[in-house]
């Protein structure tokens, strides 16, 4: 009997545990429907409103919150493959604005993803940062959620299907019949960088010692306080600003991630195109501007499977660069859809600079030494936030190489570049003398 009890309580933990995190005191139905024809019913959490979207799924195992205020999520619906979500509650997303930070804690002001996908919710939450629950940011932020569905299921077939169109129907819809086909709305053929972007210029850290001005695809904000933090002066453009007319005033260029099909930023490639051709400072791109940068040098980009979206994705390095060595694998932080075509020969002045490990497809362009140029793009994160810091030196890279550029044409000293040249200066001045 004492035997008998014991193996029931075992078995109901479970199920008690289970209930710690996701209580139930309203149930709204939810139905995730796929254009491809699969339905997925389950709970609401978060807003009780309707959502089109692409559906993608990503494989982060921390940092949602992160993840969901990524502009680059931008009209996607977002399928977690971390079976429990919120666990760790929203943190207060106000910082301040200074030489440190850049006003939000998180990516940028509030959700940018159209919903959320999770197998299970966490509604209790446990961390000393946080100020509410998943569920409830999602409601303030009218972001509707759906849970207790199989996201491995759902993550199967997006993986064997691809990205697909799907509608999250919340409450009395979900009792009604799935859309028709031709009723999907379909987010890429519109320019998503459009709608993430500034619409006006700002500066941050005015004070600092190097001038940059970056291009605006949908920045996520831990790319700019990468910046600040190593002491750069920073302002920012809408995405088709012409830096052109401006680009003499800056030491060097950054453009940011974004959302949505890149050949949609025409105005963008066109003027990146001028600025490589004429302008001779450091130029930096990440997953949006990288692949701006790409087809602004001559290469084609084509819309992948299912994209690459998570923390984990290794990627090997081809070429020697700053903190960079050729021949290492390097484990990184993604969300994309789109990538560059790998090409042979490459067009003239520019050569592979990474290539992901898992499906070859190209990581990173820059440019050869004998181009004359200082241009490096890369599809990854190397900010992360969250996700791995392999690659976070390539921040430090870009902004001391801007200083040695600077100091160069000014002729003062500015950084560790500048003076292992006045050393090579002052060994040969002392042969010449001996000599």
């Amino acid at each position: 009997m004492a035997f008998r009890m014991i193996f029931n309580l075992r078995a109901q933990l479970p199920k008690y545990a289970r209930g710690l995190a996701t209580p139930s005191a309203k149930t709204v139905p939810a139905v995730l429907h796929l254009k491809t024809g699969q339905s997925f019913q389950g709970r609401s959490f978060g807003a009780e409103r309707s959502v089109w979207g692409e559906t993608v799924f990503s494989t982060s195992i921390t940092s949602y919150t992160e993840s969901m205020t990524d502009p680059s999520y931008r009209h996607q619906i977002l399928v977690f493959t971390t079976p429990l979500i919120g666990n760790y509650g929203v943190p207060n997303n106000d910082a301040p604005t200074d030489d440190y930070d850049v006003g939000v804690y998180l990516e940028s002001k509030g959700i940018q993803c159209a919903g959320v996908v999770v197998a299970d919710v966490a509604e209790r939450y446990s961390h000393y940062q946080a100020v509410e629950s998943i569920g409830e940011w999602c409601k303030r932020s009218g972001i509707p959620g759906i849970s207790d569905v199989d996201t491995r299921a759902i993550t199967t077939l997006l993986r064997d299907q691809g990205t697909t169109l799907g509608r999250l129907a919340i409450g009395h819809e979900a009792l009604g019949p799935a859309p028709a086909p031709a009723d999907y709305w379909d987010p890429s053929l519109d320019n998503l960088v459009a709608e993430a972007s500034t619409t006006e210029p700002y500066t941050l850290n005015p004070s600092g010692d190097v001038n940059i001005a970056v291009l605006d695809f949908g920045a996520k904000a831990n790319i700019l306080r990468s910046l600040i933090r190593r002491g750069a002066r920073v302002t920012v453009y809408p995405w088709d600003f012409d830096f052109n007319s401006v680009r003499d005033e800056y030491d060097g260029l950054f453009l940011t991630n974004g959302p949505g099909d890149p050949k949609h930023a025409k105005a963008a490639i066109a003027n990146v195109r001028t600025t490589l051709a004429e302008w001779g400072r450091p130029v930096f791109g990440i997953c949006m501007g990288h692949q701006i940068i790409g087809l602004a040098a001559g290469l084609d980009a084509y819309r992948m499977m299912f994209g690459n979206r998570g923390h984990n994705q290794p990627v090997l390095a081809l070429a020697d660069s700053g903190s960079i060595r050729a021949g290492r694998v390097y484990v990184t932080s993604q969300n994309h859809q789109y990538a560059l075509t790998l090409s042979d020969p490459f067009p003239e002045g520019w050569e592979p600079f990474f290539i992901n490990c898992n499906d070859s497809s190209v990581e990173g362009i820059k440019s050869t030494e004998g181009s004359g140029k200082k241009v490096w793009g890369v599809q990854f994160h190397p900010e992360s936030a969250g996700g791995p810091l392999d690659t976070i030196e390539m921040f430090t890279d870009f902004i001391q190489t801007c200083r040695d550029d600077k100091a160069l044409r000014e002729g003062t000293t500015g950084g560790v570049g500048d003076t292992l040249a006045d050393v090579g200066f002052l060994a040969a001045l002392t042969t010449m003398l001996h000599e």
